[in-house]
């Protein structure tokens, strides 16, 4: 802590398709196991492995041909990674370049069973899959091994109603279920309790703006261990963290 200068750990070397460069990394994870970063490399339409390792000069590809947007990794190291173009969510086991459908994968469309271009995703301890389904304006919850997922969000159609999103992105569940998520073109973060008809707004919500208690399209949004939440404001160039009780 109090580093006033960032180094670079992947990329770096302009953007382009070689193995150390990225072309607009919209996602990362940390996988402690190997101590690497695992990179949604978005225009490249891969997903990239970095070692943390000092030396380290360029990446490797794990999966290619897939316009990912979410990534997330569960307790027994299984991949999740959202594709949009696909409108769906696979699971993989690293090495693994084909992986499981476990949400969607039925064509684009507003079925119960389908997608709208899938963004942030987050999985539970049960393997459940969370997505935020951008472009239906819900998020849906996939529970493992199921053939369609549950509306845990929105899902009245686009607005600013309390029971409703508009274009969410990042996604975050606590242990007891409650789903906060980022609520982009609101500007706002909604906070949906298990079981909830409509959700809170947690922080925002108070017109698109460069102000203490405004966003300007937030997109990713994380908690850290003290319940601080920290939300990346996206056209404000910022990111701002929250104390929530």
């Amino acid at each position: 802590m109090g580093d006033k200068n960032g180094q670079v750990v992947a990329g770096g070397n302009g953007n382009g398709n070689r193995l150390d460069q990225l072309n607009y990394p919209i996602n990362v994870l940390i996988d402690k196991e190997t101590d690497s970063l695992i990179i949604c490399d978005r225009w490249n339409r891969r997903v990239v492995r970095w070692s943390r390792h000092s030396g380290t000069t360029q990446g490797e590809i794990l999966i290619d041909n897939i316009k990912c947007c979410g990534l997330a990794m569960d307790d027994q190291r299984y991949l999740y990674i959202s594709d949009t173009d696909k409108h769906e969510v696979r699971r993989y086991q690293i090495g693994d370049k084909n992986g499981t459908i476990v949400a969607g994968g039925n064509g684009k469309g507003a079925g119960l069973n389908k997608l709208n271009s899938p963004t942030y995703i987050f999985v539970d301890q049960q393997q459940t899959v969370y997505v935020s389904d951008r472009d239906n304006h819900r998020v849906m919850k996939w529970n493992k091994g199921a053939k369609e997922g549950i509306v845990v969000a929105g899902g009245q159609g686009q607005g600013k109603a309390l029971t409703q999103l508009s274009y969410p992105h990042g996604l975050f569940v606590d242990t007891l279920g409650t789903i906060y998520v980022a609520d982009t073109v609101n500007d706002r973060v909604m906070g949906w309790p298990k079981g909830a008809e409509q959700g809170t707004v947690i922080v925002g919500g108070n017109g698109e703006g460069a102000g203490a208690n405004q966003f300007n399209d937030p997109w990713g949004l994380s908690f850290d261990q003290h319940g601080n939440l920290y939300v990346v404001d996206n056209r404000n160039h910022r990111v701002q963290r929250f104390s929530i009780e």
